[in-house]
Parts: structure tokens; C-alpha cells; sequence
């Protein structure tokens, strides 16, 4: 079966994060239906409306990391062809490698881009609200900044109801303690706008959710028990992600989650001309000018490379020939 096929091939542990170490009992096997079933709960909504939640602090460089943010785009590039509506969410610290992106492929109008509020501005009491629930707006979906009324004007997105989906790509979440780690174990709680609020009440409101993560760090680990990630993640009892989705996407890289996501809805939807999406020189060209522009740094050195998680482009962009193919 196709959809298997790229959840096969996004799930190459290419880091060797540990994804799979107990072969009986691992992050793949717990959550082997959730690929096929997240891609058909987006390709088969009579009007899908996706809003992505992405940005991963990298305390180290004290920018965001390149895994996530350039999947984000990717994810708009291709369901915005497809007539499905997205909106992007981060936090300050991606937004401006995502304004560049949008610029870069003329979907800053088509798309809208919201900036989460800071750790030390949040509300949690009226996170939620604040985000679906806005003056002049009969339920909007976007957390208002001094350009909102232009932003409602120039964004139908906006002013139309809830949104179907909500999906945490590469997006640091609680663990156990309610303290956001990165893999090493690093305290970036402070840095992190508290956005797993929204995915606790997207829950409440019947509203799908979909996580994208490597680590067992991100939003959507939940879904896996702490014993399991402990058992295949080094450091997997301290960083295990304590907040669930409905559906997990386990990939090798991040990134590569939102790749194959992009490709299995395409291809239920009945698109398989992969055209430009599918390209490397072209995933390259947009992922340095959000490293320029953001700027975003690689999450494992710390540099500012238009590489992910210290891959090789070449190797890492090679993922997206293979999906083309299928």
C-alpha cells in the first residue's frame, strides 16, 4: 500500500534517536495506523481548515531550529494547492524565517501567520479564547496582533469558523513535570509559548489533532505511554512529551513527518504530479533563505546551515525524491 510505503520511508531513524531500539515495543509499533489515519482525516474533510503549530527553541543558539518551520512551509505549499486552508503558528523567535518563506513562494497573502504570545504574556486560563474566540470575528482562529484588522481584511482564512485541524509539528511540549525539554534534557520552558493549551482544549472542541516529532519531546508523544518512550529514547523518562493527539506521526526527522503527510493526502486526494513540491534544489533554496532571513539555526550544531538535525542536505533532501517516486 502506498501510504505505507512513505510512512516506511519517513521513519528511517536517520539520526539513530532510538525510535525503535526495543524491536517488540517502540514509538513505531505503538503508533503504526496513526500515518494513514491522519492523512485521511485531512483528505477526506469536506472543507479542511489546518492550522500548524511549529518553532523549536535551541537554547544553545538562542534561535529556532530549521525542523519544523521549513515542514510547516512545506505543508502550506502543497495543501494550499490542494484548495485546503492553512494558517501557520509560532512563536517570535520563527516568524520572521516563516514571513520569508511565504514570501518566497507568494503565499503570504493565502496564508496567514500568527504569532503566539509570549511565555510571560500567556494567559492559560484564556489561551484558547484568545486564539479562536476574537472581537469582530464570529469565530476566527488566530491570535490578534496590531495588524488584525488588516490581517481579518486580507485573510478570509480568519473570519470563517474553527478550523478542522490543528497539528503540532517539531513542537516542544510538557513532559511529566510540566517543563518543556529539548533531547539533551535542557530546561527552554521559558521560551516556549505554553501552545500544547491549545491542543488540550482542541480536544474538548472536537477538533482533530495531528503531532509530527523525532524525540518523544514534542506535542502528540503523549499518545505513547512514558514507559515506552523511556524504554527506546535515551533520557525518555525525563523529556517524554506528557500531551497526547489524536493522531502521531513518528518520523526520522521531523521535517519528513510533514513531507509524508503532504504526499499522502496529495495522493488520496488523487494528485500524484509532484511537480516542483517534491524538489530538492527547491526545499534547499527556500530552507536558506529562512535560515538567512529568520534566522534559524540546525538543531544539532547550532549553526546557521540550511541543514537539519546535522544531515547532509543531499542525504537529507534525497527523502523527498523518494516520496516523488512513490
Amino acid at each position: 500500500m502506498k501510504l505505507e510505503r512513505i510512512r516506511d520511508l519517513i521513519q528511517e531513524d536517520i539520526g539513530r534517536r532510538g525510535l525503535a531500539t526495543d524491536p517488540a515495543a517502540n514509538l513505531l509499533t505503538e503508533t503504526a495506523g496513526d500515518f494513514a489515519a491522519a492523512c485521511r482525516s485531512i483528505a477526506e474533510e469536506a472543507q479542511p481548515a489546518v492550522a500548524i503549530v511549529t518553532g523549536f527553541f535551541i537554547p544553545h543558539a538562542q534561535l529556532g531550529e530549521t525542523d519544523g518551520p521549513a515542514g510547516a512551509l512545506f505543508l502550506a505549499r502543497a495543501l494550499v494547492a490542494l484548495g485546503i486552508q492553512v494558517a501557520l503558528v509560532t512563536d517570535e523567535f520563527c516568524v520572521r524565517a516563516l514571513e520569508a518563506g511565504l514570501q518566497a513562494c507568494h503565499l503570504n497573502k493565502a496564508v496567514p501567520l500568527i504569532t503566539l504570545p509570549s511565555p510571560s504574556q500567556a494567559n492559560a486560563g484564556n489561551y484558547w479564547s484568545e486564539f479562536v474566540e476574537q472581537p469582530g470575528l464570529q469565530r476566527g482562529n488566530t491570535i490578534w496582533t496590531d495588524q488584525r484588522e488588516q490581517q481579518t481584511a486580507s485573510h478570509p482564512f480568519l473570519r470563517q469558523g474553527p478550523f478542522s485541524h490543528l497539528i503540532a509539528l517539531e513542537r516542544s511540549g510538557p513532559n511529566y513535570d510540566n517543563r518543556c525539554l529539548t533531547m539533551r534534557g535542557l530546561n527552554i520552558t521559558q521560551h516556549m509559548s505554553p501552545a500544547h493549551l491549545l491542543f488540550e482544549a482542541a480536544a474538548r472542541e472536537n477538533i482533530t489533532t495531528i503531532g509530527i516529532g523525532d524525540g518523544g519531546n514534542e506535542i502528540g508523544m503523549g499518545k505513547i505511554s512514558r514507559e515506552i518512550i523511556a524504554k527506546n529514547i535515551p533520557r525518555g523518562n525525563l523529556v517524554a512529551c506528557r500531551v497526547p493527539t489524536d493522531y502521531l506521526i513518528v518520523a526520522g526527522i521531523s521535517n519528513w513527518g510533514a513531507y509524508g503527510l503532504a504526499a499522502g493526502v496529495r495522493l488520496l486526494r488523487g494528485q500524484t504530479n509532484a511537480g516542483e513540491l517534491f524538489h530538492p534544489e527547491k526545499e534547499k533554496q527556500l530552507l536558506e533563505i529562512m535560515v538567512e532571513c529568520g534566522p534559524l539555526v540546525d538543531g544539532v550544531s547550532g549553526q546557521r546551515t540550511a541543514t537539519v538535525d546535522g544531515i547532509d542536505f543531499d542525504r537529507y533532501g534525497e527523502k523527498l525524491r523518494q516520496l516523488a517516486a512513490v
